[in-house]
């Protein structure tokens, strides 16, 4: 494996940085939400923007910039970040409401009594508008770099 030659894949590159980007916006989105500061956003899934979204459109955009939009690549790297962008706003996000209200059922059940088990992970999914921030958070990625490095 020639570690030059990945590092020379922009399509790659692209995703990485839009997937760094995201997770570091994360913090200061979710200090202007809360008002507190939480670093382990850097690492958490949910929040604004999505990371999902972002290293997907990223790349994707990256692979029409630098292959063509009229390479095969390009057509299936849409595809895919369609299905990655609704189930990120979509399938996700249920998945959390569930396991919100589960957390309540086992509270209001138990009364008081220690539950051993940990508790449901609530925040999997993202809002639309966090999907959207990491749809234009790939874009300027993608096209950031195409602008630095055609």
């Amino acid at each position: 494996m020639n570690l030059l030659a990945i590092a020379e894949n922009k399509a790659l590159i692209a995703v990485l940085i839009g997937w760094l980007l995201a997770q570091i916006l994360k913090i200061p989105t979710e200090y202007l939400r809360s008002r507190r500061w939480m670093w382990a956003m850097v690492f958490a899934a949910g929040g604004m923007p999505s990371s999902h979204t972002a290293l997907m459109v990223a790349g994707t955009l990256a692979v029409g910039l630098y292959e063509g939009f009229d390479n095969p690549l390009f057509a299936i790297a849409v595809g895919v970040t369609m299905i990655i962008a609704h189930d990120a706003a979509g399938v996700r996000r249920q998945a959390g409401k569930h396991a919100e209200r589960i957390n309540l059922l086992f509270g209001e059940l138990l009364h008081g009594h220690m539950w051993s088990e940990d508790e449901l992970k609530e925040i999997i999914g993202h809002t639309p508008l966090e999907v959207i921030g990491g749809i234009i958070l790939g874009l300027l990625v993608a096209i950031g770099q195409w602008m630095i490095w055609p």
